[in-house]
């Protein structure tokens, strides 16, 4: 599956802010509602988030309102 740019950009982004929160990707999960295994999947490129789970994203990165 591949990504476009947007979406790599997303998960990009997604990544710096746990880095910088210093959480783990069970804790990220935890915080967005999913499962440890579906972030991991995302970081891994095997699937990509659906139009509500990117939503919640963008909402924490704080590019919502």
């Amino acid at each position: 599956m591949r990504y476009n740019a947007n979406m790599e950009d997303l998960i990009k982004k997604l990544e710096i802010y746990r880095l910088e929160n210093r959480i783990s990707q069970k804790q990220l999960a935890n915080r967005l509602s999913v499962t440890f295994s579906t972030v991991n999947r995302w970081f891994n490129g095997k699937t990509k988030p659906n139009k509500i789970q990117r939503y919640h994203i963008k909402k924490m990165l704080g590019e919502l309102n």
